[in-house]
């Protein structure tokens, strides 16, 4: 079985709760592959959201 580095967790826990607001419980049950579904699509957000500034 594979662990997930504790600090790359706090990472994906913090960005997620950042943007999105969520309690700490409720990101951390999130599955891995739900939780890296939610930080990718925060990443294309942000992506547009920056495209859109330079105009």
């Amino acid at each position: 079985m594979l662990t997930y580095a504790a600090d790359r967790l706090w990472e994906e826990t913090t960005f997620v709760a950042y943007y999105l607001h969520w309690p700490f419980d409720t990101i951390l049950d999130l599955a891995h592959p739900d939780r890296a579904r939610v930080i990718e699509e925060i990443g294309k957000i942000n992506s547009k959201l920056s495209q859109d500034d330079d105009y």
